[in-house]
């Protein structure tokens, strides 16, 4: 239970956060340490970035919030949930998501920043914030649909399928569940057999390039949700949540 990361050419870095990885505070700066420390192994080529479980991640832990007094747990997992997503982006080799079942708020703040995506069959992308009493990683999503689709899905909290953004071409391949880890590391080796210094530029160039400071976009988003719950917006919805209604 936790994170870990398996060394290689191919690292992978595993969430485990049973029973639906939704993540809690201290595990998101796991994950930001992991990448950060497979991306920069000079014996590393890729890095695969998987979970264990029916589902990639459900997000934060909302119930850790909700039975922790004062703001401590949220701020912690604010600050966690941006290590993560900038460790992904800033991996200095090319990460590759590897996603089944569920892929809900803060998972699509990891998987948008990845390389590449490859997705299971049963695999949905959804970002339910607004029904959680946050915003954040609408940066992300923005990275793998449209832009109108992507106010949608903020304003309903409806999900996506694996093949819609296979269609859209921001998920690199769709297969059968028991073959993702598989799938995974096939296009993770085939990365990895090409000349590392020039695969490392080329990550450092598409960075470069990117026309949205996707760190800086997420943080003015966080903003509001520490605004949500000043007004008490924020800790209605999350009791909500934990109270099943």
């Amino acid at each position: 239970m936790g994170v870990h990361l398996e060394r290689g050419p191919v690292a992978e870095v595993v969430i485990d956060f049973p029973p639906v990885n939704a993540v809690p505070a201290a595990g998101w700066l796991s994950i930001a340490e992991l990448v950060t420390a497979a991306g920069t192994d000079p014996e590393t080529r890729v890095v695969v970035l998987s979970a264990e479980g029916r589902g990639f991640c459900a997000g934060v832990d909302i119930k850790e919030m909700q039975h922790s007094a004062g703001h401590d747990v949220l701020l912690a997992a604010n600050r966690g949930c941006a290590a993560a997503f900038a460790a992904v982006y800033d991996c200095p080799v090319p990460l590759v998501a590897a996603v089944q079942g569920f892929c809900l708020g803060g998972g699509i703040g990891l998987v948008g920043n990845a390389d590449l995506i490859v997705a299971a069959d049963d695999a949905t992308f959804g970002l339910p914030e607004v029904d959680r009493g946050a915003l954040g990683a609408a940066t992300h999503l923005a990275r793998l649909v449209p832009p109108q689709l992507m106010r949608a899905m903020v304003y309903t909290c409806r999900p996506v399928t694996a093949a819609d953004l296979h269609r859209f071409g921001t998920v690199h391949e769709v297969v059968p569940k028991d073959r993702l880890r598989a799938a995974a590391r096939a296009v993770a080796g085939e990365i990895a057999a090409k000349d590392p210094v020039v695969i490392r530029r080329a990550k450092e160039a598409l960075n470069g390039i990117d026309p949205v400071d996707v760190k800086r976009s997420y943080r003015f988003e966080q903003g509001f949700t520490f605004e949500l719950n000043l007004n008490g917006a924020g800790d209605r919805a999350r009791q909500r949540f934990v109270e099943g209604a």
